[in-house]
């Protein structure tokens, strides 16, 4: 069984901590545990339990879900909170700051990432607008995006196929260059990323012309999404594999389609239910009547009871919007009646308004009568 693990307990931190806390929490921590300074048996797992705790809790996306769901959402949302890769967290910056760079002889913390290291390509986002009924059933939808792909001139290396110096000569592939200054407290060493390449650790001057050393050409793409029935206004989809590829063999970013639903000029939506108006004569309210009303999924016969009163609802189950991940199931529509009192009348329509005017009174006059005789006989 795995271990259910609480992130913010690992890193020491509130659930309300900012990034800031977050990460100066990462860095107490990582800095305890990293087996080159930690000799304990269990110095390295506990080190992998606070890199995984950092990158969620670091990014606001994984956060949000994670806060909501635990990692079982990371997981659902198709991030493998148990594949975590240190790789993807440059730790170089963190640990100088500790140690700063090294001091008498040019200590060194040996984070110093590797320039040819795989690297995962980044994640894209696309905003899309459909209709509110595409929202409601669904659908295929041709998408174009524009993301990085292998380079094929140089098969995604970035580099010349016929080049032979092919390493950076100012830093000789590492991607970074060390300085020393000497200081009253003695040799300061610093690392910064190599102004030549900027941290690729290959020559400058053979890189591939159609990529410009990139390794990866942007191009425009058609892809055809399937968008599932039930999406509301901000769904977001994750297209697995779409993004910009990666760099050094590392896997591809993931596209995120961002869902934006027109609103409706006769339907209004809450969840799975729809809700629209329907406006009735007085006769209609008074006696009841069978009025055909549109509902998403077409026409139908709605009855209106007898009696019916202003704003009153009227419910038709199963009418509404299906439910997302369901073939069966489905929201409902609600009907809101409007009793619309005319403010012209016919002269016929005056004859029979009076006539009921002076009925109802004749029967309240009969109604005050009869409550009076049923005290007199108690």
């Amino acid at each position: 069984m795995n271990k259910i693990m609480d992130y913010y307990e690992i890193l020491g931190v509130e659930k309300n901590a900012s990034k800031d806390e977050i990460k100066k929490a990462f860095r107490q921590k990582a800095r305890q545990y990293h087996p080159d300074v930690n000799k304990a048996p269990d110095a390295a797992d506990k080190f992998k339990e606070i890199g995984k705790a950092y990158e969620t809790l670091s990014d606001d996306n994984k956060r949000e879900i994670y806060d909501r769901y635990g990692e079982d959402g990371l997981s659902n949302a198709g991030f493998n909170p148990n594949s975590f890769n240190m790789g993807d967290i440059d730790l170089s910056d963190i640990f100088s700051s500790f140690f700063g760079g090294g001091f008498g002889g040019g200590f060194s913390s040996g984070f110093e990432r590797n320039p040819n290291a795989p690297e995962r390509g980044d994640d894209l986002r696309l905003d899309i607008e459909i209709d509110f009924l595409e929202a409601c059933f669904g659908l295929e939808k041709e998408i174009k995006v524009r993301h990085l792909e292998p380079c094929e001139e140089c098969n995604s290396t970035g580099m010349q196929k016929d080049a032979k110096d092919t390493v950076c000569p100012t830093c000789g592939g590492a991607g970074r260059v060390q300085q020393s200054t000497r200081t009253i407290l003695g040799s300061f060493t610093s690392v910064t990323t190599c102004p030549s390449c900027h941290g690729t650790g290959k020559n400058p001057k053979a890189f591939c012309k159609a990529c410009n050393g990139l390794g990866a050409i942007e191009r425009e793409k058609k892809i055809t999404i399937k968008i599932p029935h039930g999406v509301e206004h901000g769904s977001k989809m994750r297209v697995a594999n779409e993004g910009n590829c990666g760099r050094n063999g590392g896997r591809c970013g993931d596209l995120y389609v961002v869902i934006h639903v027109k609103a409706s000029k006769e339907f209004a939506r809450h969840g799975f239910d729809i809700y629209t108006e329907l406006e009735l004569t007085t006769p209609q309210a008074v006696i009841g009547d069978e009025i055909k009303v549109k509902t998403i999924h077409g026409e139908t016969i709605a009855t209106i009871p007898s009696g019916i009163q202003n704003e009153e609802k009227i419910t038709l189950k199963g009418q509404g919007v299906p439910y997302l991940g369901s073939d069966s199931q489905k929201g409902n529509h609600y009907i809101t009646v409007k009793v619309v009192i005319p403010k012209k009348l016919s002269q016929q329509e005056e004859k029979l308004y009076r006539e009921l005017f002076v009925l109802s009174k004749q029967q309240e006059k009969d109604n005050i009568i009869n409550k009076m005789k049923q005290a007199l006989h108690r």
